[in-house]
């Protein structure tokens, strides 16, 4: 499999317009392809326990106010919450016992002790590779930075939200000017007077 840039979603190449050349038609009908899943990621698993459950209720609550809380994420999501779980716990034992730890040298002859020396400590490895992990299956959630900036979520709120702003961004400026003689502030909203027939 060819490696480089993810894919964009097919919400994002609608929203941006066809800059493939594709045509917009073919874009309209890849996207009434695309296979829809189900709604509300389940309760933790019982093997799931720990921090990794407490993890799984706070990335299920965040990803249901996102509105892209599906059933078919939920194996991704437990991924997450093991790695993190996994990571943090190598953390706190490389807390503490510190990231190198003392290794005897032995006499490859007599098997006596002849020496230490430094090395990394293992749980090193293991915390960077769960980590690795987690921003991984964070970003196929939606769950890191970049990623949602690349998701592009079709709820009623963001459109109203949306409408709001355009309403906002053609209307008419507010003037604002002080009374010379009270020195207060004073507004005039130019979309409250009754409009000139």
């Amino acid at each position: 499999m060819p490696r480089g840039q993810k894919p964009k979603p097919l919400s994002l190449r609608i929203a941006e317009g066809d800059r493939s050349g594709i045509g917009v038609h073919k874009l309209d009908d890849l996207a009434a392809r695309v296979p829809k899943a189900s709604r509300g990621i389940p309760d933790p698993p019982s093997h799931v326990k720990g921090l990794a459950r407490e993890q799984w209720l706070i990335w299920r609550e965040e990803l249901e106010l996102m509105g892209i809380d599906y059933s078919a994420d939920a194996v991704v999501l437990e991924g997450a919450c093991v790695n993190y779980a996994r990571a943090i716990q190598m953390d706190h034992l490389i807390e503490l016992d510190g990231e190198l730890i003392e290794e005897d040298l032995r006499d490859r002859v007599t098997s006596q002790v002849i020496g230490t020396r430094l090395r990394k400590h293992p749980a090193v490895a293991i915390s960077n590779a769960c980590w690795k992990q987690v921003h991984m299956f964070c970003s196929e959630l939606g769950l890191s930075i970049v990623s949602r900036t690349r998701l592009a979520v079709d709820s009623e709120t963001s459109r109203g939200a949306t409408d709001k702003l355009m309403a906002l961004l053609v209307s008419p400026p507010i003037e604002k000017h002080r009374d010379p003689e009270s020195g207060e502030m004073i507004i005039k909203d130019p979309s409250a007077d009754p409009p000139v027939n």
